[in-house]
């Protein structure tokens, strides 16, 4: 007996490929508490004014953060502009970020830089003169510190904002003038924005200069009426309570107003937005005037969308009139438009899904169609810039399908438009242009392979490899990565949806696999991307080498397909994605390889929603589900992000209730796990808080683990390592 046996497995291990054998295992360990992964990245570069050189900041041990000077053009350092050392006299004080002023005479230097919310951050500011060798503090450190710090563009001046409200210091004399007074905490806020414009609409620095920097546009927040909402800190004897103000669904916004503030004659005026307060300004932005500010306007239903534009000629002392620019509305909303490029003829370019895609429009200064720029059933994802010398608009898109990015420059010649492609690759870009766009650079990926960032010059030209991620595909051979593979499935309304798979490295079509389907589902974040995902994708690797197919899709509501694909969800938010993942692990059942009896779903956020609306809605396809910090109940989230989507809960109360899971945990069956950051900020704790009441009044087993005092990213020190083993040890148990 002991000799057929040993014989068996000798002939096993000759008929299977060494490369299994050789394969090194992937554990949670090495991808996220290790730099066994690591890849490099590139965040961009700060351009020169020259368009030829740009500068970097790096460490050294002997002079602190050294911010070097480079060629564009090979990549070789043409100067040191500053150290530490220089800035502080001391090494060991690391500059944490910088600026310069517009003849970059002067460096504006970042230290203690301390974290608010998602974008915004607080810090100490210095200023720094390269030609005198100076530095002072923009402001004592006996007083708090301060945010959003900027030079006025004849770089004279220096605005920054501290507690609450806004200030301008003089650099010739130092001397520091205050701009407004009535700034409080969970009251008034000047020249910054409140949490819900800061994560929905991405405002972050409340102000704006004048082209000449003798005027600064501001906006100011009355905050008194929305409702705080508190979450105790643990670690001390007894916990802190955090306490900010958050608009939810149906309640009260904050009240903002724009005003602009003449430096030269200390003249404040309030400008004219219109009676009607309970509104959205999301954007300001200076025309190529210095009369000329631009506001745009929205109403709460984010259906219609106005620029306004100051009217000076008759301005009072204390009010600024407007005229409407330009004009949108929509049956269902509107996304906010990034940056609008202003000519010196008062005519500009914007984004707009007027044709159903969101494509470039030149517009007139009167708000008529000067000329649809780019055009085609695809969406631009990224607006990079247009070049008023050349006539260029710069941007990527999905013109090659939403699964790809790529980058485009699109030049108007004598009223005709030609389109080039600028990234040479398949797969995902990004872009980043020099001042001038006399050279770009490219970072491109795609699903097995790491990013390669490439620089060009303005004629597509290749300069050099800035990184190619070779020490990590070196080591990924080792490991024995599988393909995404890239399908297409149709749901039961007949909508095709774009999904990846990925199968265990032994894959035989005879044998049945548990699938773990890896969703987010909402608007304006796809996960079937052609792109290198890091480490959620090592992940999705390591349950592939325990023996599980990992699959994902984009269902309907998600991006870069266009309008009606993407406004599809409106007022039922959550309905069809549902649907559709039902829809997808129907499809899954039927294929010989999937044992449907063993389908679980994981996600985050959004993908935590849908995952818990898939274990209720549709409990009878899906054995396991984590839910990692989910919306549980749309009246408990932000009133911008929710009402764009389903409007308030007293128009829509049925897109409310029908689609929050907290009303559906009667059909729970399968193994629920439910995830949660104590300090969530964003979708609040108080979602599994009142789903775990839910599922006790209905008497659902399920399990629950809380992260104290970990935001929406549930990350720091070794929790992210710590998520990812619960996780995977659910799985291992469940599915």
């Amino acid at each position: 007996m002991k000799l057929s046996v040993s014989y068996f497995i000798l002939a096993l291990i000759a008929i299977i490929p060494n490369s299994i054998w050789s394969q090194k295992l992937i554990t949670n360990e090495l991808i996220w508490a290790s730099q066994e992964f690591a890849t490099e990245s590139f965040s961009g570069f700060n351009s020169m004014n020259d368009g030829l050189h740009y500068s970097a900041a790096e460490r050294s041990d002997a002079f602190g953060t050294k911010i070097i000077k480079y060629k564009f053009s090979d990549g070789l350092e043409a100067g040191v502009i500053a150290t530490s050392k220089d800035v502080f006299g001391d090494a060991t004080k690391m500059i944490e970020d910088y600026s310069f002023n517009s003849d970059e005479t002067k460096l504006l230097i970042e230290t203690e830089i301390e974290g608010i919310y998602r974008y915004s951050y607080f810090a100490r500011y210095s200023v720094y003169d390269l030609i005198t060798g100076k530095t002072f503090p923009l402001a004592s450190e006996k007083l708090s510190k301060q945010r959003l710090a900027t030079f006025s563009p004849d770089g004279s001046k220096i605005a920054f904002v501290r507690d609450n409200n806004l200030f301008i210091t003089e650099l010739s004399s130092q001397k520091e003038t205050q701009i407004t007074f009535d700034g409080e905490k969970n009251k008034i806020i000047n020249g910054a924005s409140d949490w819900v414009y800061e994560e929905e609409l991405e405002l972050v620095q409340g102000y704006a200069w004048s082209p000449d920097g003798n005027r600064i546009a501001y906006y100011r927040f009355d905050e008194s009426q929305v409702k705080e909402f508190s979450m105790d800190i643990f670690g001390e004897l007894y916990p802190q309570q955090e306490r900010f103000k958050y608009p939810k669904a149906g309640e009260n916004n904050s009240i903002v107003n724009v005003f602009v503030f003449d430096i030269l004659r200390r003249e404040n005026r309030m400008v004219d937005t219109g009676s009607e307060k309970d509104i959205y300004l999301p954007r300001i932005f200076w025309t190529q005037s210095n009369e000329g500010l631009c506001v745009m306007r929205m109403n709460r239903h984010q259906n219609k969308m106005e620029l306004l534009l100051t009217d000076y000629a008759n301005a009072t002392p204390y009010s600024l009139p407007v005229t409407t620019l330009y004009s949108e509305s929509s049956e269902t909303y509107i996304d906010v438009a990034g940056d609008i490029t202003f000519m010196t003829d008062g005519s500009f370019i914007s984004l707009s899904e007027r044709d159903g895609y969101r494509h470039l429009w030149w517009f007139n200064k009167d708000g008529s169609v000067k000329q649809q720029i780019t055009n085609g059933k695809w969406d631009i994802i990224d607006y990079y810039g247009f070049d008023s010398i050349t006539l260029t608009a710069y941007y990527s898109s999905s013109a090659g399908g939403a699964t790809e990015k790529h980058v485009y420059a699109s030049q108007i010649k004598k009223g005709k438009v030609i389109v080039e492609k600028l990234d040479k690759s398949f797969g995902y870009s990004d872009a980043y242009f020099s001042e001038g766009y006399k050279f770009f650079i490219i970072n491109n990926s795609n699903a097995s392979t790491p990013p390669i960032i490439t620089l060009y010059d303005r004629s597509g030209k290749e300069i050099r490899v800035l990184k190619n991620n070779e020490r990590l595909n070196s080591r990924l051979t080792d490991y024995g990565l599988v393909p995404k593979e890239f399908f297409t499935m149709k749901n039961s309304n007949g909508d095709t949806l774009n999904c990846w798979m990925m199968k265990p490295r032994d894959y035989t079509p005879d044998k049945k696999y548990p699938v773990l389907l890896a969703i987010y589902g909402g608007p304006g974040s796809n996960t079937v991307n052609n792109r290198w995902e890091g480490r959620g994708n090592l992940w999705h690797q390591m349950l592939c080498q325990k023996g599980y197919i990992v699959v994902s899709c984009d269902p309907r509501g998600t991006q870069y397909r266009g309008r009606k694909f993407k406004h599809a969800t409106y007022m039922n938010l959550g309905k069809l994605e549902t649907e559709d993942f039902i829809d997808l692990a129907k499809y899954l059942g039927e294929q010989t390889f999937v044992d449907k009896s063993r389908i679980g779903i994981q996600g985050w956020s959004y993908g935590g929603y849908m995952t818990s609306l898939c274990m209720t809605k549709g409990a009878d396809y899906f054995k396991a589900g984590i839910a990692v910090a989910p919306v549980t109940n749309w009246k408990y989230y932000d009133s911008v992000y929710t009402e764009r989507f389903l409007r308030t809960p007293a128009e829509n109360s049925g897109g409310y209730e029908n689609n929050s899971p907290i009303n559906f945990v009667d059909g729970l069956k399968g193994k629920y796990l439910l995830i949660h950051g104590s300090a969530d900020d964003n979708v609040h704790f108080q979602n599994t808080m009142d789903m775990t009441s839910a599922l006790v009044a209905a008497n659902k087993p399920f399990e629950m683990f809380v992260y104290p005092n970990k935001n929406h990213g549930i990350s720091g020190g070794k929790t992210r390592l710590h998520l990812y083993e619960k996780m995977t040890n659910f799985l291992l148990d469940n599915l």
